[in-house]
């Protein structure tokens, strides 16, 4: 699908704010509310959008401690069979199969470090496949935002 302007516009308005309602988003985009209906659900046929989500604060529902684990794969194909372990872990929130240093590289949170060395100790290091790891803790997330279109 080729992104014209108005989709382009209508993109640009939600990314900065997914709950806002479509006739909103119509006055930005100057167009009819059925318009970014139409072409929201052309976005979402061409898997250009898939879906919103809830921007939560971890750590006022109790997890303070947001950590980055590096895994070292013993081989490069039992990385499916490892992903779908590690999809599993509910602590994890994101994963990525790397080039570099690491196999694969997870984000997760944690209510403190005792929970952080549980599920490293008896869930992530059990996993078969998984040779080693390398923990980084966050002690700030100074950004987290969606590309802009322009």
């Amino acid at each position: 699908m080729k992104l014209d302007e108005v989709d382009i516009k209508i993109l640009e308005v939600l990314l900065k704010d997914a709950k806002k309602p479509y006739t909103e988003v119509a006055k930005k985009a100057f167009v009819s509310g059925g318009t970014v209906h139409v072409r929201m659900r052309k976005l979402e046929e061409a898997g250009i959008v898939e879906g919103t989500t809830l921007k939560v604060n971890h750590s006022k529902l109790g997890f303070d401690i947001t950590a980055f684990i590096g895994i070292y794969l013993e081989k490069s194909a039992l990385y499916d069979t490892v992903i779908e372990e590690l999809k599993k872990i509910t602590e994890i929130t994101n994963i990525h199969y790397t080039t570099g240093n690491y196999s694969m590289f997870c984000r997760l949170h944690c209510k403190d470090t005792m929970h952080l060395r549980d599920v490293l100790h008896d869930k992530i290091q059990r996993v078969d496949g998984i040779e080693r790891t390398d923990t980084m803790i966050s002690l700030d997330e100074s950004l987290n935002r969606n590309i802009t279109m322009s």
